[in-house]
């Protein structure tokens, strides 16, 4: 066993577990693939941007190909489920076995613990305002924050109504569980046994050690390699939590302390990972892919800086709103920030940039990429902005 990789065979090990050693994209995209994908990588996140399309469509699509959203929306729905919402990498999509591992950070944040600030008083002086919610939706069934009577919200992004704190205390405390989303992406919340299998309600809980490090093998499985912080990431374990689990899953054979030349940090590689042979293809890559979400790591692996400045002003930001990286042959070459103008039926490439060390050939498969994409999104066609024109031109 190799204890010493170069950083060419990270980034092959770290592409490979996470499925891009030269897939197979296009052609008929079943169900049964994209289980596997979403398998695969354990989890996919969720969020509110959709100046492109939710972001949980996007890794699908990056490893596939083309495919329906709407055969993803469909397996999410179906039941019994297979998938839950819940908090692994900020909101996600998880596979239902997952659940037994969440319950201790449920079991926190029933106490107050690791929820947002606004959230904690619910788990005491507010508590009564939450059960009184929790005894409305048992009886009356699945409600969502707009359909109670209450304090309205101001205006603004991250601007609440009381009764959405209280709902999003349960949902993190596991007291309810979210049905589905509305049109609006709004949460809809239900009872547990109304929304999940009897039988993973029914399994044991483990204790909150053993489910944490079930969580970072999971985590090392999908990576292939990476650091203890790395690791973490994946599912949010506490900094605090992970020394003790990571020695446990070394000890087992799990994963194997290896030393990645120019990386600081010691690296750990899972025991079924492998360099693929080919990192072949194109792929445009989300913001909230697993492959790129922990920025250190993007660095590391990549020699590629990267940041979302979607909250940052627009004359301050570098690259633009919703900037998607392009991934070419194992490296990250290019980066484009996209619109779905769906008025105008139009994918807008608003700015782009080539990095200074790709390839010739970077534009000219990018831009197939980008056409791939509008058709994937029902787009007719591809608009590239004058900027983006001018900045592709002269690199």
């Amino acid at each position: 066993m190799r204890t010493e990789l170069s950083v060419s065979e990270a980034r092959r090990v770290a592409l490979t577990a996470q499925g891009f050693n030269a897939p197979s994209r296009g052609g008929d995209v079943a169900a049964t693939r994209l289980r596997k994908a979403i398998d695969r990588l354990g989890l996919l996140q969720i969020d509110s941007v959709n100046v492109l399309v939710r972001a949980h469509y996007l890794p699908l699509f990056s490893r596939l190909g083309s495919y329906e959203p709407e055969s993803l929306d469909a397996l999410i729905a179906k039941k019994p489920k297979r998938y839950f919402e819940y908090w692994g990498h900020e909101a996600s999509l998880l596979p239902v076995d997952c659940h037994p591992l969440l319950r201790w950070r449920m079991a926190r944040a029933l106490r107050g613990k690791g929820v947002w600030r606004q959230l904690e008083p619910f788990a005491s002086e507010k508590r009564a305002e939450a059960d009184a919610l929790l005894d409305r939706i048992r009886a009356d069934g699945p409600l969502a924050a707009s359909d109670i009577a209450g304090r309205a919200a101001r205006k603004g992004m991250w601007v609440w109504s009381d009764a959405k704190h209280a709902l999003e205390w349960l949902f993190w405390a596991g007291l309810v569980a979210a049905t589905h989303r509305r049109g609006s992406f709004e949460r809809v919340y239900d009872l547990p046994e109304r929304v999940l299998p009897r039988a993973v309600l029914g399994l044991p809980t483990p204790r909150g050690l053993d489910a944490r490090r079930t969580l970072l093998a999971r985590a090392a499985r999908a990576l292939g390699i990476a650091t203890a912080d790395d690791l973490r990431d994946y599912y949010r374990v506490p900094a605090a939590d992970v020394r003790l689990p990571i020695g446990q899953l070394i000890e087992d054979g799990t994963i194997i302390p290896v030393r990645v030349r120019g990386w600081q940090q010691q690296a750990y590689l899972h025991k079924q990972a492998y360099a693929g042979r080919r990192l072949a293809g194109a792929a445009l890559v989300s913001p909230f892919d697993p492959l790129i979400w922990h920025r250190p790591r993007t660095e590391r692996l990549f020699g590629f800086r990267y940041r979302l400045e979607i909250y940052t002003p627009a004359h301050r930001r570098e690259h633009g709103y919703y900037v998607l990286p392009f991934l070419m042959d194992g490296a990250l070459v290019a980066r484009v920030d996209l619109k779905a103008d769906r008025k105008a039926s139009a994918l807008i490439v608003q700015r782009a940039h080539i990095e200074p060390d790709a390839p010739r050939s970077t534009l000219e498969r990018l831009m197939e990429e980008l056409r791939l994409m509008a058709s994937w999104l029902g787009l007719s066609r591809l608009a590239i902005a004058p900027a983006a024109a001018r900045a592709a031109a002269s690199e």
